[in-house]
């Protein structure tokens, strides 16, 4: 095993390991026979989430990708239908507000790995500003890969993207079937 593909298994055991984590938080439970840690770190973020819009129509879901560089849709798709007005979704710290590729992005660090990015968005947020759950952050704004009018919702967790019903408890209980 080369020194990269180390890496990437091993960030790929983080990945699982911590989605493990949030879908026990969360209360979704974890797959039959499967124990999971949940460190106390993780439960106070879970049980905070709330949508950057609200009401909403769910335009393109999370598409993981089959390998770190192979076609997905790493995040979600959004219509707000109440407003343009967007909310941070957990508490946090702005990482980043600003320009890219012509396209409004705002991105905030939650701690504990996680970070979310919003696009397209006009904000006048700046880095290093904290944000509470539910504080206004920005309207939506047009750009990006997602249609006009519609919000792209991404969430990374140590680097790697997670889908974010994973924090919103949408995400079914996991099954294992029988084998063979």
């Amino acid at each position: 095993m080369t020194p990269s593909s180390a890496r990437a298994a091993q960030r790929r055991r983080r990945v699982v390991a911590g989605l493990l984590a949030l879908l026990v938080a969360s209360g979704a439970g974890a797959p039959d026979g499967a124990v999971a840690v949940v460190p106390a770190s993780v439960e106070p973020s879970v049980a905070a989430w709330v949508w950057p819009a609200s009401p909403f129509r769910l335009d393109r879901p999370f598409v993981a990708p089959p390998h770190d560089y192979g076609p997905g849709h790493r995040g979600l798709d959004l219509t707000p239908l109440g407003g343009d007005g967007l909310v941070a979704p957990a508490a946090g710290i702005v990482a980043f507000a600003g320009q890219v590729a012509g396209r409004g992005i705002l991105t905030i660090d939650h701690g504990d790995g996680l970070v979310t990015t919003l696009e397209p968005i006009d904000t006048a947020m700046t880095a290093g500003t904290p944000v509470g759950r539910g504080d206004p952050v920005g309207t939506l704004s047009l750009g990006g890969h997602a249609e006009p009018g519609a919000l792209h919702f991404g969430v990374r967790l140590h680097g790697e993207y997670i889908n974010p019903l994973v924090l919103l408890g949408g995400v079914p209980r996991a099954v294992l079937l029988p084998c063979c």
